[in-house]
């Protein structure tokens, strides 16, 4: 683990990238990336309710969905492509750059993800080479406009597309998303540390999960048995930027954030402050 991110820590703290398709400016004033160690703790929830809370504050923002084998941001604002990928121009030839992507816009926010280029029910089975190269296009080629922010929903773990991540973008941010467990805390706790031995700046966790409000008795519900305080993440010292509750409303799925459509329900306003925490934790960097 101590050499997981040392291509990105060996040169300095605040190292400068090692691959870039273009000398420019980040896409954004503030790039925060949401990380968690382990899948299926509502990562890419989290960081689509995130960046629709920062444009309702009139906020120029932006979402990379950079789960690149897994991008689920489409389906979660309504949008699908049923038609499969049998082609995709990476670089064009004389090292001319890349071809201009056109986001896409939902709910004030600028999308970009690898699930506009694959159909729903496609694989990408590329490399790491190559997803290095579709990561850079993605963030480079890509007309954000006018961005304050730009939030991008990382796979699980230290992977390649972690890594990349933060050695093109060497001022990102990062925020941890964890659910009360203790499974959840140590994975977690390795990204944390593998985040801080490579320089980066870490703004806080968000505990997802916590808990419900019994519908019928008001009471508050554990979904899982609570984690040690010494086990946590919190124990390294690692601000906590909100608890976000889960909902016990049950219904069809709605593809647009909780923060749009029910901001005063329990989650949507634990969302919304957890929002407004990450803000004022970057405005602190």
């Amino acid at each position: 683990m101590d050499a997981l991110f040392a291509a990105v820590a060996k040169a300095s703290p605040r190292p400068k990238p090692a691959v870039r398709m273009f000398e420019r400016p980040a896409p954004a004033g503030n790039v925060v990336a949401v990380c968690s160690g382990k899948g299926g703790v509502g990562k890419s929830t989290v960081a689509l309710n995130l960046a629709a809370s920062l444009a309702g504050e009139g906020l120029g923002v932006g979402l990379l969905d950079a789960d690149v084998y897994g991008p689920d941001i489409p389906l979660m604002v309504g949008l699908k492509r049923t038609k499969p990928a049998t082609s995709w121009q990476l670089a064009r030839a004389g090292g001319l750059g890349h071809t201009p992507l056109e986001p896409v816009e939902a709910h004030g926010v600028q999308l970009m993800s690898s699930g506009f280029i694959i159909s729903e029910d496609q694989a990408l089975t590329w490399n790491a080479e190559l997803i290095g190269l579709l990561l850079n296009q993605l963030i480079w080629s890509t007309l954000w406009g006018r961005l304050d922010y730009l939030i991008i929903d990382l796979p699980p773990g230290t992977s390649d597309v972690v890594q990349d991540i933060f050695r093109v973008l060497p001022d990102a941010m990062a925020a941890i998303v964890v659910t009360p467990q203790d499974v959840a805390h140590l994975d977690n706790r390795r990204v944390v540390g593998a985040l801080r031995r490579s320089g980066i700046r870490l703004l806080g966790g968000i505990e997802n999960m916590n808990g419900l409000r019994c519908p019928s008795c008001d009471a508050h519900i554990d979904l899982f048995p609570p984690t040690a305080p010494e086990r946590s993440i919190w124990a390294g010292g690692l601000p906590l930027l909100g608890s976000v509750p889960w909902s016990a409303t049950l219904g069809p799925p709605i593809a647009e954030p909780v923060v749009l459509t029910a901001p005063e329900s329990d989650r949507g306003n634990a969302l919304r402050e957890v929002a407004r925490n990450l803000r004022a934790a970057v405005e602190d960097q």
